[in-house]
């Protein structure tokens, strides 16, 4: 391995003797310098210095000024301040030059090491502790998802393994991922066999099992309402927990969370579905009860999530005895996202603003048909990623940080999430049977058994019968349905998207996010 390379900028720098020869024990690499100008023309140099130590105090070139020019240079280049000076404006000044650390004098040995761990050899060591640390709670988890009871385990179990993901990501071990992967997938047969005993029970008797979709307006939003300041429900179409938690830190900057919580999406995990029945308050054989002119089954022509703004009116209505002032907005493109970023002050003067916004959702189904996307999110991180990488730079952010002027509380919530699919799973059907790759419904289906949960009768699942003999079946695990037509060709063109509708913790475990604004 190459050793690090520093330069060390002090006019005492004949003083620093004891230091520079510690360092040069544990293996760096020094040049010295005695003034900034030195400073400069080594690191114009092709010395590839790895970190500079910089006095704040020379005389002539002063280090800050030095530090400006430095970033000039090589804009990527970690510098230590170090200065006798503790005077808080030259440290801001510092920082905002964006210095990696920060040393006052006299400074020992241990000190300036620490610091280069923390510069240098930061990377490795997060990577290799991240390592050991999963290496020895690896056994524990296999053991644990083997055992998990209810579905409050299976919620621990998912935010166990997303934190690993998110960890293992930041810390760049790749060799982890293999046996992560593996993990996830484990569990996720698990979860299927659980919710192929206990899914049917919840629809059947809906006082048992989780919070489902049909209850979260009433247990996670309306409950917490508030007549002394107005609530924003921001809902994700398609946002998995982990793309929750890599934009979290985003979002954290200026909300506080109150409160992360979690519900169980119905089946099938598909908007016109999950959704409806999240702003109906009702399962979806309800819903054509009840409401037949707003509710359309997968064959039927037009949109099937044109009523969400009139199902949660009712909803309102039935629900909340006393009247508040509500709204409803669904973001489909650009120009309805930089109109929701134009008014978004002036829905701070209802008491709940519901605001629909479907960019994820598009970012799945478009990774699908475009080359360049699947290249740009190939894996789960990449996904992440490129999730983190439109929220940071999105209308919605933009509007976010508007509200979070004045005292208000946002609810960031999801319909259902995302797997990325891929083991085929033979079906056969006739010309009415549903393309989602996830779920079908249809007569005289022929399917592989082990590979779904079949549903004969929907009313059990709270589904309503498009004809007589309609059956849902749903895929387990991260399997999809392909006819036998053509089978190779959609088997190579949809294995390693992104798909919903059917059985995983990725699609059914959802986040329920409670913030304030700071």
């Amino acid at each position: 391995m190459d050793k690090i390379k520093i330069l060390w900028a002090d006019d005492e720098i004949d003083l620093l003797r004891p230091q520079l020869k510690f360092l040069e024990t544990k293996g760096y690499e020094v040049t010295t310098v005695s003034n900034g100008h030195d400073a400069l023309e080594e690191c114009q140099s092709d010395n590839n210095f790895d970190v500079v130590f910089l006095d704040e105090s020379m005389p002539g070139l002063t280090g800050l000024e030095t530090l400006t020019r430095i970033k000039e240079i090589s804009p990527n280049l970690p510098v230590v301040m170090i200065t006798k000076n503790e005077a808080e404006n030259v440290m801001e000044q510092a920082i905002g030059s964006q210095i990696s650390d920060y040393l006052i004098k006299p400074v020992n040995p241990n000190q300036i090491l620490l610091s280069l761990k923390k510069i240098v050899d930061n990377k490795r060591l997060v990577r290799e502790k991240t390592t050991s640390d999963y290496q020895q709670e690896f056994r524990q988890i296999l053991m644990d998802i083997q055992n998990v009871g209810d579905y409050e385990g299976w919620v621990d179990m998912y935010k166990k393994i997303i934190g690993w993901e998110i960890k293992i990501d930041a810390s760049d071990s790749t060799n982890m991922w293999d046996i992560l992967a593996m993990q996830k997938s484990e569990a996720n047969a698990e979860f299927s066999r659980y919710i192929l005993k206990n899914y049917l029970n919840w629809t059947r008797d809906r006082n048992t099992g989780p919070v489902m979709s049909p209850d979260l307006m009433r247990s996670k939003v309306f409950p917490n309402l508030s007549s002394e300041m107005p609530t924003v429900v921001l809902l994700l179409d398609n946002l998995r927990y982990d793309q929750w938690k890599v934009i979290e830190p985003i979002v954290s900057e200026y909300f506080k969370v109150e409160n992360e919580d979690f519900f169980f999406s119905i089946l099938p995990t598909a908007t016109q579905y999950s959704r409806n029945a999240i702003f109906a308050g009702m399962m979806p054989v309800d819903i054509e009860k009840h409401y037949p002119q707003w509710w359309k089954n997968d064959n039927d022509e037009g949109g099937k999530n044109l009523f969400e703004a009139d199902l949660l009116a009712e909803q309102v209505k039935r629900t909340i005895r006393k009247p508040i002032k509500h709204d409803y907005v669904k973001v489909t493109n650009v120009s309805q996202a930089k109109e929701v970023s134009d008014n978004i002050l002036n829905y701070l003067n209802n008491d709940l603003t519901v605001i629909v916004y479907n960019f994820i959702d598009m970012l799945s189904h478009a990774r699908t048909e475009m080359e360049v996307l699947k290249e740009l999110a190939g894996d789960e991180k990449a996904y992440r990623s490129l999730t983190r990488s439109w929220f940071a730079n999105s209308p919605l952010w933009a509007a976010l940080q508007k509200i979070a002027e004045r005292p208000m509380q946002l609810i960031v919530m999801t319909d259902h999430g995302t797997i990325r699919v891929g083991s085929p799973s033979r079906v056969v059907g006739d010309r009415e049977t549903t393309t989602n790759l996830r779920y079908k419904v249809g007569r005289n289906l022929q399917y592989e058994r082990r590979d779904v949960l079949e549903v004969k009768d929907p009313k059990d699942a709270g589904l309503p019968r498009p004809n007589v003999s309609s059956t849902f079946i749903f895929a387990k695990e991260d399997k999809f349905f392909l006819y036998p037509n053509n089978y190779n060709y959609y088997n190579n063109y949809y294995k390693d998207t992104f798909q919903h509708g059917g059985i995983s913790l990725e699609e059914m475990i959802c986040p329920v996010i409670r913030l304030k604004s700071k």
